[in-house]
């Protein structure tokens, strides 16, 4: 056995460098690296590999938000007055002087008219905040209709989707801060919304408000919540998601060279860095843009908030609108009284159980697919939508129901602006919640196949040139053009979901088996998930269609086929001959490789 001991620390990992350091430099990397040992991991970072595809840039929108929002919001927080002391103003803007007002209202209108930048800096602030909670909702829709969330990301996506629930209740509270009559009424609604509480809901409300509506206590809590509590908890959330994206890998879109155990894109540094920091300047330029040319949230035009004026035409920021809408819709009648205690269940329900219903829901439906399918495999290739039909389906039927709840959150504007009934509005809705969903759903998926449909002709036949041949024997045809090897490959790589085979419900001596109900629940919904899917092409029905060239009809092939190809694409057991039209690359790669090739080389 050798007693050679490996050098350690700075030095070691220096000797092998090709190009000296400089003495300064690498004396302080060193002495650093000596006490945290960060060089590996900052090696390790830097050399990362990330695709280059405009889709991921979403998330980058997002990371790039919350820097603007932490530097403006620290900005106003040197002017702003957190407390509902009432003051007399005699600021610069003329028709609020002598008007009694919170100190919160009067500082943010100070800083508005009489701190240079302030406006600036105000309305940066709110516009970032609305573009972060939107990256935030597209982003999670990018992830849901690729499939991105499979194992080994299901953690990733419940932090996603936690991170998109705090997102709305911190712009909730940062737009309740400058207590001006359109926050104030927010405030107002959010107050009815505690006390529907059953039994406790009057004793909730008093403790958060600090006594009767509005209290004096409650905008400095929310100022708490707003610039602390939650930013903390968004930052950590933040951290986690992205260092768990550097640990799985990120995902990446199907095409030659490009498999499960490798990565194709760029490194982080030169090239992703230097990519990734035009990027933050162009949405910090966009948004300032928008904040410079679009008022928002003026403050000054509605005046500070009184509880006797009531604000026509109100209506809440986007990302609470669908809960404003299921607050309209839902029917009166679950309001009711039970030993002594009124129920208000018609808004209790939809108010507060709504929103953590459905982020729930969300939440869980990487594991909910995984049971279904009994996938427990890691994917690090993304879905295109049109090949998991019914995924996307649902994907179209929640938006659908989200846009309704939406909308239904104007039915007053629209009873003004199209003079017609309120309730005739509603009752629309109302009938459109039950209908339109499950349309939506079953239209989707219908296109959903048919694409497939054409995707698989299309690899078949190659395409449509509108030449004609005539034959010797006075047949005609049209020639059809083979696809490029790498537009085939997307069209044929995908695996096509099975619907689970049910087992028997009892055992050879006729007793019912342990987990009988759980299996036949799980095999009906298998079926509603997989019954109408279409099976890729196969070499033998690709070789059968290029054979007969001249009608280019191709043969059934055998089931197993797909099997083998399925099996030689995600590394199963089952190893499928590779044609040379099918063959995915000329290269091998080691599990967890990471390659940087030029992604505009054909490889």
């Amino acid at each position: 056995m050798s007693t050679t001991a490996t050098p350690k620390g700075a030095a070691g990992l220096r000797a092998k460098d090709a190009k000296p350091v400089s003495a300064k430099g690498g004396g302080l990397a060193g002495w650093v690296d000596d006490r945290t040992g960060a060089a590996k991991p900052l090696s390790y970072l830097l050399k990362k590999v990330f695709p280059d595809h405009w889709s991921f840039m979403l998330g980058e929108i997002a990371m790039f938000s919350l820097v603007i929002l932490l530097l403006t919001g620290t900005f106003l927080t040197f002017w702003f007055v957190p407390s509902a002391g009432e003051v007399i103003y005699n600021g610069s803007y003329v028709p609020l002087k002598g008007i009694a007002m919170s100190e919160a209202f009067r500082s943010t209108v100070d800083i508005s008219f009489d701190v240079r930048g302030g406006l600036i800096m105000r309305q940066i602030h709110h516009w970032a905040a609305l573009m972060f909670t939107v990256s935030i909702t597209v982003h999670m829709f990018r992830v849901f209709f690729t499939g991105a969330f499979r194992k080994p990301r299901e953690i990733n996506w419940v932090i996603g989707t936690v991170l998109s629930l705090l997102a709305i209740n911190e712009g909730f509270t940062g737009y309740s801060l400058p207590d001006d009559l359109l926050s104030g009424t927010g405030l107002r609604a959010a107050e009815g919304f505690m006390q529907s509480v059953p039994v406790v809901g009057s004793y909730l409300a008093y403790a958060i408000f600090g006594g009767a509506f509005p209290g004096e206590a409650i905008i400095p809590r929310l100022y708490t919540t707003h610039v602390l509590l939650l930013p903390a908890i968004i930052v950590g959330l933040f951290t986690a998601h992205i260092v768990l994206v550097a640990v799985h890998k990120h995902t990446q879109y199907p095409g030659p060279g490009k498999t499960n155990d490798n990565v194709v894109g760029y490194p982080m540094m030169p090239v992703y860095m230097a990519k990734a920091g035009g990027f933050f300047f162009i949405v910090f330029g966009i948004t300032t843009l928008m904040a410079a040319l679009v008022t928002i949230n003026p403050i000054w035009l509605y005046g500070p908030y009184d509880p006797s004026p009531v604000t026509a035409g109100s209506q809440p920021d986007w990302y609470m609108g669908f809960a404003d809408g299921a607050l309209r819709m839902f029917p009166g009648f679950f309001e009711f009284t039970v030993f002594g205690f009124t129920l208000s269940l018609n808004v209790f329900i939809p108010s507060l159980v709504v929103m953590p219903l459905l982020y729930g829901i969300a939440g869980a439906y990487p594991f909910i697919e995984s049971w279904v399918t009994g996938d427990k495999r890691e994917h690090h290739l993304l879905d295109r939508p049109r090949n998991a039909p019914a995924r996307t389906g649902l994907g179209v039927m929640a938006i659908s129901f989200y846009l309704i709840l939406f909308f239904a959150a104007g039915d007053d504007l629209m009873a003004i602006k199209l003079g017609l009934s309120v309730n005739d509005i509603l009752r629309a809705f109302q009938i459109l919640l039950i209908v339109v969903p499950p349309l939506a759903y079953w239209v989707t998926k219908r296109i959903c196949l048919s694409l497939q449909r054409r995707d698989r002709d299309l690899a078949l036949h190659g395409r449509e040139t509108g030449r004609l041949v005539r034959t010797a024997e006075g047949k005609f045809f049209e020639v059809h053009q083979p696809l490029p090897e790498h537009e085939l490959w997307a069209l044929v790589q995908h695996e096509s979901g099975k619907p689970l085979q049910l087992t028997a419900t009892v055992d050879a001596n006729g007793v019912r088996r342990p987990g009988a109900f759980k299996e036949r629940l799980r095999g009906k919904v298998s079926s509603f998930y997989f019954a109408d899917s279409v099976d890729p092409v196969t070499p033998a029905e690709l070789a059968a269609a290029h054979h007969d060239g001249a009608a280019h009809e191709a043969i059934e092939a055998p089931q197993e086929d797909a099997g083998q190809w399925v099996g030689q694409l995600h590394g199963g057991a089952d190893e499928r001959p590779e044609t040379d039209a099918y063959a995915p690359h000329e290269h091998q790669h080691d599990h967890d490789h990471e390659v940087d090739p030029d992604p505009t080389t054909a490889r």
